[in-house]
């Protein structure tokens, strides 16, 4: 039998990486390109204060990174991805036989979650979803893709990937496809449902007369998919028009959601599931949100507060 290759040490190994990524672990597009941009960072600050073999890193040298990506500017929960996908690295090039250990998987992030996230009380939900006149084809467009958001609780990525064929409106369910390429079908509740049918009915046929071969269920004015950047807009527009905060976002949508559903009693592990969250422990942040503003309710009324 031959000797198996040693690999090459001087060939990048970053391509490989995200080839395996992709080939062997089935990564969706969007985390393949997440991967490919914490790792090219990882790189350019490794050139420039960390030169030499990967082999001689250690922890007091990459903990110099985590000082370096939380000064700039990155929130905590962002400079803890780029370490998961540091160690993910490392790891890859454990099994390349680059690298003997990990000692990315050492390195402590900075608290994730230091600042709850923003999120919408019911009556400002309803001032945004309400803001698309629904008189007009981009207004009905605009209030269907913002009911989508808040009733499946779905992330940016999701709701444009979604297909016609993706979301029965007579058992009001969506199917999404989440990371990984995990399914998970989520409720779409009644005015949702009502704001996709008037959708459907002209609107989405119309807009995409120029381009026949877009799959996607929303589609921008030119013809084309909705992108993420394009979604992003529409919620920027409707929050300014209902006079909602600057920070108001897709995400703002979804972490409301949530809170709501916990709110109303909802159980953890049904949100978790909805959600898409591998891990119940980041559903949690939210039972966090509800707690707190009960704690300001409770100051702002009680009178022994």
């Amino acid at each position: 039998m031959p000797p198996i290759p040693r690999p090459d040490p001087s060939r990048d190994p970053i391509g490989p990486f995200l080839h395996y990524l992709m080939a062997e672990c089935g990564v969706s597009p969007n985390t393949l390109a997440a991967y490919r941009a914490d790792i090219v960072r990882f790189s350019r600050w490794r050139r420039e204060h960390a030169p030499g073999p990967l082999a001689g890193l250690d922890v007091p040298t990459l903990a110099g990174y985590v000082d370096f990506l939380a000064g700039s500017g990155l929130a905590p929960s962002s400079v803890g991805r780029h370490l998961a996908s540091l160690s993910t690295f490392f790891r890859y090039l454990i099994v390349d036989g680059r690298l003997s250990e990990n000692v990315a998987k050492l390195l402590v992030a900075p608290t994730v979650w230091d600042r709850l996230p923003t999120v919408l009380g019911p009556s400002a939900v309803d001032r945004l979803l309400n803001t698309p006149k629904s008189e007009t084809r981009m207004g009905r467009r605009d209030r269907a893709a913002l009911e989508t958001l808040y009733a499946t609780g779905c992330r940016a990525s999701e709701v444009v990937g979604l297909r016609p064929r993706d979301v029965d409106l007579r058992a009001g369910l969506a199917r999404c496809v989440g990371k990984g390429n995990k399914e998970r079908f989520v409720p779409l509740g009644s005015r949702a449902v009502a704001a996709l049918t008037a959708y459907l009915a002209s609107d989405r046929s119309a807009l995409a007369a120029r381009r026949p071969e877009t799959e996607s269920l929303f589609v921008a004015r030119s013809g084309r998919p909705l992108s993420r950047v394009g979604l992003w807009h529409i919620v920027k527009t409707h929050a300014r028009a209902a006079g909602l905060s600057e920070n108001v976002s897709p995400h703002t949508l979804r972490h409301s959601f949530a809170t709501h559903l916990l709110a109303g009693g909802a159980d953890l592990r049904v949100v978790q599931e909805m959600l898409g969250h591998a891990s119940i422990a980041t559903t949690q942040i939210y039972t966090r949100v509800e707690l707190s503003r009960l704690r300001e309710v409770h100051s702002r009324f009680h009178p022994r507060s």
